[in-house]
């Protein structure tokens, strides 16, 4: 599966292109007050990233072993220091509302934990490489 995510920003638009394999779809998030850049910050779309890929997850998990899940509640939390650093202590926390035995339920839970990808990408510590730089220069 390839996945990749494309911004394009200038004053006043935000552009958010996102593809799997041949699927594309856009979400929006509003510019800055400035007008540039995205009011959203990294910080929070890691951490979204956390909390979406925990979400489907247990629903995809919980479909293979014929569970009906009826809702997801998941926080993200961690801190970020000086410009540069990297996230430090980063947790989160989930609520599952579904049928069936409360022990096959938190199994689910911890199961999903292992397999959710976004979480064991940053457990694993993937390189992250800026590969080409492109400039326009304008008069």
């Amino acid at each position: 599966m390839k996945i990749s995510a494309h911004v394009s920003n200038s004053l006043l638009k935000n552009e958010i292109q996102l593809q799997t394999n041949e699927k594309i779809h856009s979400i929006t998030i509003t510019p800055k007050e400035s007008g540039f850049g995205s009011k959203a910050n990294g910080g929070e779309l890691l951490f979204l990233a956390l909390a979406t890929c925990y979400c489907n997850d247990i629903y995809r998990e919980a479909a293979k072993k014929g569970m009906k899940i009826e809702k997801v509640d998941v926080n993200v939390e961690g801190h970020f220091g000086s410009e540069g650093d990297p996230a430090l202590n980063i947790t989160y926390s989930a609520k599952v509302t579904a049928e069936g035995n409360y022990e096959e339920i938190i199994e689910l839970m911890k199961h999903t934990d292992q397999v959710s990808e976004i979480q064991n990408t940053l457990r694993k510590g993937i390189p992250v490489i800026l590969d080409r730089v492109d400039v326009i220069r304008t008069q």
